[in-house]
């Protein structure tokens, strides 16, 4: 089932998630709606509270990154994005090692808007899957970056937060605008209720 997407201003966006057990109801169906919410909204991630669940899980499938655009050269960091789909429960991240480099990224909850963000490059992260199992596993280029982004999800934190505070106040406008749902999309969202005018 495709679920509409929470969108930027919403209180849900903003709080750090919480922990869940092993039997959390319903987890398969829910883990099967938000792989369909986010190919729906051709996205590579998306994170629960995305979907207004604060819990700490999140889907990702980077295979779009592993198209090429028609005199667009390979990236090295792109290694093994075709292959990389996978859900983390309680995920961890231990480490981010290497250099910082600059990517556009944009984000579901934040349509229209795209903007560098730095990231280091490596990562070990610790996480249960689907089934359970436990793992620990090191993430690089790409791949990685997917991670952090989703991660900062679950941690109540939004792309738009790692921008400098003049880059954030030329965007102000165009924020309040999707907060307040003056935004067209081609994928359901959610807006955050008006407050009423007394």
């Amino acid at each position: 089932m495709i679920l509409p997407i929470i969108a930027y201003g919403d209180s849900v966006l903003k709080k750090e998630a919480e922990e869940i057990e092993k039997d959390y109801p319903e987890l398969n169906e829910l883990i099967a709606n938000m792989f369909e919410t986010m190919y729906n909204a051709k996205g590579v991630g998306l994170a629960a509270p995305q979907i207004g669940k604060s819990i700490r899980l999140f889907v990702v499938d980077g295979s779009p990154f592993a198209e090429l655009e028609e005199g667009e050269e390979y990236d090295p960091r792109a290694e093994g994005i075709e292959n990389f789909k996978k859900v983390f429960i309680n995920p961890i991240i231990e480490e981010e090692s290497g250099e910082k480099w600059a990517f556009e990224e944009g984000c579901l909850s934040i349509p229209k808007i795209r903007e560098n963000v730095y990231r280091k490059e490596n990562l070990v992260i610790t996480y249960f899957d689907e089934n359970w199992n436990f793992h620990e596993e090191s993430y690089s280029g790409y791949a990685a970056r997917i991670i952090q982004h989703e991660y900062d999800h679950i941690e109540g934190i939004l792309f738009t937060d790692h921008l400098s505070s003049l880059k954030r106040k030329l965007l102000s406008k165009r924020l309040s605008n999707i907060a307040s749902g003056n935004v067209d999309t081609f994928y359901r969202m959610k807006f955050p209720e008006q407050k009423k005018i007394k």
